[in-house]
């Protein structure tokens, strides 16, 4: 269930409960007359399951509450409630199975937006897969994998493309264009300041590598492994199971090629250079077109199921 709390001007609050009243999958409905200050208004105050918030907050969308108003909506954890089971038994579909589009929208856009922050994480998930690439360490190419944020914007590009949205689109690119060419420049000195520590070796480097050589050997798994990690990671964005980015994360190979690309360049190895690029833009390309397949996929069953049980009684 999800918890919806929205300030209304007095005026608008009888439209508002109107909307409300008829979606099903709807309970414990209440308003609050004169509560709200900032706006002045009422607050209403309702739970809706999740199968049928998306219906509900495109309606209340269309009425216009975010101009006049506000909507703020918060995850129900745990809800003891025979009102609730009966409005999630009366919504069509499957919680699991529904997307809260203003929900995903939100979360990508937060994720894939260019920060100080966003870089610090790159940038040091990048330096760490250049120790594991040197010492040809697997622990640290999957350390760095867990750590290395790009799935944020990949998720955003996915969700501009499926929404239509270019403000996002150019959004995650710019997150994605600027981060990794910085964090690779970064990881080429701090290649370079290792060497002259006497920390990294050229013939290390160059010498058989057989825990990280799939690095920079791109083959058919490349694109495969990154196409089948997309769509986990956005079936995990969409049906709140944030647990599997995880492992999202250490499935796909774009910050252990990014940095070892970089290391190859500061040593003037071109072909591990080449080979890292080819393995970065496809792990990058499978996940962003099994994203954006998946959205279309769920959003287009999610429709069927809407026409087959209306949540608007």
């Amino acid at each position: 269930m999800l918890h919806l709390r929205i300030i209304s001007p007095a005026d608008r609050t009888d439209e508002i409960v109107a909307l409300a009243e008829r979606t099903v999958g709807v309970a414990h409905l209440a308003v609050l007359t004169g509560a709200a200050r900032s706006p002045q208004g009422d607050i209403v105050l309702c739970d809706v399951a999740r199968e049928a918030a998306d219906e509900l907050l495109e309606a209340l969308g269309e009425a216009g509450v975010p101009q006049w108003g506000a909507i703020a909506v918060d995850g129900v954890d745990l809800m003891l409630s025979r009102r609730a089971e009966v409005a999630k038994e009366e919504a069509p579909g499957e919680g699991a199975d529904a997307i809260v589009w203003e929900s995903l929208a939100g979360e990508t856009h937060e994720e894939s937006t260019l920060t100080v922050t966003f870089l610090a994480f790159l940038t040091v998930a990048t330096m760490l897969a250049a120790c594991g690439v040197i010492i040809d360490s697997a622990i640290l190419i999957v350390g760095a994998m867990a750590v290395g944020p790009e799935f944020g914007p990949l998720a955003g590009l996915c969700t501009a493309l499926v929404r239509r949205t270019p403000r996002l689109a150019w959004r995650s690119l710019a997150a994605l264009l600027v981060g990794f060419p910085v964090a690779m420049l970064v990881t080429g000195g701090f290649s370079l300041l290792m060497d002259w520590l006497g920390l990294f070796h050229e013939a290390k480097f160059l010498a058989p590598r057989p825990q990280t050589a799939f690095i920079w050997q791109p083959d058919a798994f490349s694109f495969i492994v990154a196409f089948l990690a997309g769509i986990a990671g956005i079936l995990s964005l969409t049906s709140a199971k944030s647990g599997a980015l995880i492992g999202v994360a250490i499935s796909v190979t774009t910050v252990p090629a990014a940095a070892n690309a970089a290391v190859a360049l500061s040593y003037g190895n071109w072909s591990e250079t080449r080979g890292s690029a080819v393995q970065l833009a496809l792990n990058l390309l499978g996940i962003i077109i099994a994203g954006t397949l998946t959205l279309l996929a769920q959003k287009w069953f999610w429709a069927r199921q809407r026409a087959r049980g209306p949540a608007r009684a």
